[in-house]
């Protein structure tokens, strides 16, 4: 990785920290070689702190580490893109991003699957995700049976509505039988990733 560390006086280049998998930018730092090297070695984010006037690793003293998943390079060699896990908040306000934002990923599935756990953690009568949870297992199981045959009866017509909404209604229940497994879709994206990988 070739960076321009030259390019400005003080030898520091901009790192933007963003979530790997949020994708959420989370905050701003600078580097030196020596803060690059320390990350890269120690697998935790380092800055040089212009304040400190030295390294500093993110979590030094409070814990919520920026633990290192890749590090890129832009194309005039002079910014970073960091791609991190955090290791609880990342502001020192106790926000999740520098920017007072919840550290969430905005795709409309990881809302869904956010309203799913709610469901799941504060039932109401009225909520039929909160019923299914409370039937357990089996039945959700079950559900996602019954809607998957109802996925490949309505893929042999050809009624668009039906088949879209068939589908929307299987995976609206997958989502709910990985919440009740304990898993979440990030899960089933890392296993199609290391597919990917192996293709």
């Amino acid at each position: 990785m070739d960076i321009n560390f030259q390019k400005s006086p003080d030898g520091l280049v901009p790192a933007i920290i963003q979530d790997a998998n949020t994708q959420k930018v989370l905050m701003l730092g600078y580097m030196n070689q020596a803060a690059l090297d320390k990350t890269q070695a120690e697998k935790k984010v380092t800055f040089y702190s212009r304040s400190k006037q030295r390294l500093w690793t993110k979590g030094e003293e409070s814990g919520h580490f920026l633990l290192l998943e890749d590090i890129k390079v832009d194309c005039d060699n002079d910014t970073l893109l960091i791609r991190v896990h955090p290791v609880g908040p990342v502001c020192h306000t106790g926000s999740g991003t520098c920017w007072n934002e919840d550290n969430v990923n905005d795709n409309f599935l990881y809302q869904l699957e956010r309203t799913i756990a709610d469901r799941r953690n504060h039932p109401t009568e009225r909520s039929y995700t909160a019923s299914l949870f409370a039937k357990g297992i089996n039945k959700i199981a079950q559900k996602v049976g019954e809607e998957a045959v109802e996925l490949v009866i309505e893929a042999k017509d050809n009624d668009e509505t039906l088949f879209l909404n068939e589908g929307a209604d299987l995976l609206f229940h997958y989502l709910i039988l990985l919440n009740a497994k304990g898993y979440q879709l990030s899960d089933i994206m890392k296993v199609l990733e290391g597919r990917q990988k192996k293709a």
